[in-house]
C-alpha cells in the first residue's frame, strides 16, 4: 500500500461544499517546520560530511598524503553514498521516509564518530565509506517529505529549504570545526563531537516527522485538506496525461527529462562538490590562508549559497504565485544561474587578488545553489508513489561527479601543481548543468 492510501478515509472524504468550508479555516503550519527541521537535519549532514576537508590541512600533514591520495580519500565518501542512492530511494518508497531517515541519521553519526579514531589512509578510507553508506537516505527522503507534505505551489520553497542545508552546513561547518579543533588540540575529538551530536539528532527525527501530514497530531484538518487537494489536483491531471503511477525506475529511462533531471544534478555537483572538498586546500595552497582564515572564508563563501537557495526558491514559487507557466519560472532562473556561475568560475581562474577570489565563489555559491529548486523534480516527473526512487536516481547522478571530481581534481593539481585546470574542470560542469536546466519539462508527470 503506497503512503498516500494510508489516509483515514473517514478523515479524507468529504464534500467539496465541506472542503471549501475547512479552506476558509486557519491552516496550522507543521509543513514548514518539518521542513525547517529538515533544513537542521541537512546541515549537519554537511558539517559531517564536510568536516574533513576543513580538517584536510592538518590530516594531510599528519597521514602524509600526496595530492592523489588526497582525491581518493576525498572521494571515499561519494563512492558508497552513490552506490546507495536507488536502494535507499526504493526503501523509502516501500517503508516511507521517517524510518529510513532516522536510522540513516543515527548511523552516520556513528560513523562520523568512528572516523575520529582512525590512524592513516586506508582506515579514514574506510570510515569515510561508511559514512556514505549511512547519509544515503537523507535527501531523497526529503524529496520523498516534500512530495507526501508541500502543496504544489510550495514545493519551490519546500526544496531550497531542504537543500539549503548543504550551503549552511558546509559554511557553518568550516568555523564549528576549526573551532573545535582549536579548543581540542587537535581534529579527532572534533569529529567524536560531532558524531554523538548526529546521533542525538536522530531521536529528535523520530520524535516529529511522519510519513503523511494525517499522521502528525499537531496537523489540523484545515492544513492536511489544503495538502490533500493539491494532490488531488495532481492525481487527476497524471490521469489525464496516461500516468499510472506504476513503481520502480525503469520505466522513466525513456524520457528525455529523466536524463535532463540527472545531468543537470550532476553537472551541479561538478561544482559544488568540487568546492566543498577542495576549496579549503585551494584557499590555503593558492591563497595562503591560515585555518582560522579558511574557516570563515568558507562560512562567507557557502553562506553565501544558503542565502541564495532561499531567495531562489521563495522567488520561483511568487513567479509561479503570479501566473508564470512552470517551465517559464525554472528554465529562466536556473538557465540564468547557469550562465552567471560560468562566468563566475573563469573570473576565478584570472584573479588574483585572495579577496577577489572569496567574493566570485561567493557569487558562484549564491546562484549554483538556485539549482536546489530540482529536489522538487522527482516529485514533478515521478508523483508522490515514485519520488523516492526518482530523488534516490537523481542523487545517484550527482554523486558520481562526487567521486569523480575530488580524484580528478588531486590528478590536475598533482599533474600541473596549480588550481587552473581544476576551476576550468569546474566551468565544465556548469556547462552541463547550464545545458541539462534548460531541457528538462518541469511541467508535467511523467506517463508512466
Amino acid at each position: 500500500m503506497s503512503l498516500q492510501e494510508e489516509t483515514s478515509p473517514q478523515r479524507s472524504a468529504g464534500t467539496a461544499e465541506a472542503t471549501a468550508v475547512t479552506a476558509s479555516a486557519k491552516r496550522t503550519g507543521v509543513r514548514w517546520k518539518l521542513f525547517i527541521l529538515l533544513l537542521v537535519l541537512v546541515t549537519v549532514n554537511y558539517v559531517d560530511r564536510g568536516s574533513i576537508s576543513v580538517a584536510l590541512p592538518i590530516i594531510q600533514k599528519e597521514f602524509n598524503l600526496t595530492p592523489e591520495l588526497v582525491g581518493l580519500l576525498l572521494s571515499a565518501f561519494f563512492w558508497t553514498y552513490a552506490f546507495m542512492q536507488v536502494p535507499v530511494g526504493w526503501l523509502i518508497d516501500r517503508f516511507g521516509p521517517r524510518k529510513v531517515v532516522t536510522a540513516s541519521c543515527i548511523g552516520w553519526g556513528a560513523a562520523t564518530a568512528a572516523s575520529g579514531l582512525t590512524g592513516g589512509f586506508l582506515s579514514m578510507f574506510i570510515a569515510r565509506m561508511g559514512i556514505g553508506v549511512t547519509e544515503a537516505g537523507v535527501m531523497p527522503a526529503g524529496g520523498k517529505l516534500n512530495a507526501l507534505w508541500m502543496h504544489s505551489k510550495e514545493r519551490g520553497r519546500g526544496a531550497t529549504i531542504l537543500d539549503a542545508g548543504a550551503p549552511l552546513g558546509a559554511g557553518v561547518g568550516g568555523i564549528l570545526i576549526t573551532g573545535l579543533i582549536a579548543a581540542f588540540g587537535g581534529w579527532r575529538m572534533a569529529f567524536i563531537i560531532a558524531g554523538i551530536a548526529t546521533v542525538v539528532l536522530g531521536a529528535l527525527i523520530w520524535w516529529y516527522v511522519r510519513d503523511n501530514p494525517r499522521q502528525h497530531r499537531a496537523v489540523n484538518d484545515a492544513e492536511a485538506d489544503y495538502i490533500e487537494a493539491s494532490h488531488r489536483a495532481e492525481d487527476e491531471a497524471a490521469q489525464a496525461s496516461g500516468s499510472t503511477s506504476r513503481r520502480g525506475l525503469l520505466p522513466y529511462l525513456r524520457f528525455r527529462s529523466f536524463w535532463a533531471m540527472c545531468f543537470g544534478w550532476l553537472g551541479f555537483n561538478g561544482v559544488f562538490y568540487g568546492l566543498l572538498t577542495w576549496g579549503p586546500l585551494y584557499l590555503a595552497q593558492a591563497k595562503g590562508f591560515n585555518l582560522n582564515t579558511i574557516g570563515w572564508s568558507t562560512f562567507v563563501i557557502f553562506g553565501a549559497g544558503f542565502v541564495g537557495e532561499i531567495l531562489g526558491g521563495t522567488l520561483a514559487d511568487r513567479l509561479r504565485a503570479k501566473g508564470y507557466g512552470t517551465n517559464v519560472v525554472m528554465r529562466s532562473l536556473l538557465g540564468a544561474s547557469s550562465v552567471i556561475v560560468t562566468a563566475g568560475l573563469v573570473g576565478v581562474t584570472i584573479v588574483g587578488d585572495p579577496i577577489a577570489a572569496v567574493v566570485l565563489l561567493s557569487v558562484v555559491l549564491f546562484f549554483l545553489r538556485w539549482v536546489g529548486l530540482f529536489w522538487a523534480v522527482p516529485a514533478t516527473l515521478g508523483g508522490r508513489t515514485n519520488a523516492g526512487v526518482l530523488g534516490g536516481a537523481m542523487n545517484l547522478s550527482g554523486n558520481v561527479a562526487g567521486f569523480v571530481t575530488p580524484i580528478a581534481v588531486g590528478f590536475i593539481v598533482g599533474a600541473t601543481g596549480g588550481y587552473t585546470g581544476a576551476l576550468l574542470f569546474f566551468v565544465g560542469s556548469a556547462i552541463i548543468m547550464g545545458a541539462s536546466v534548460l531541457a528538462l519539462d518541469y511541467s508535467r508527470r511523467l506517463p508512466v
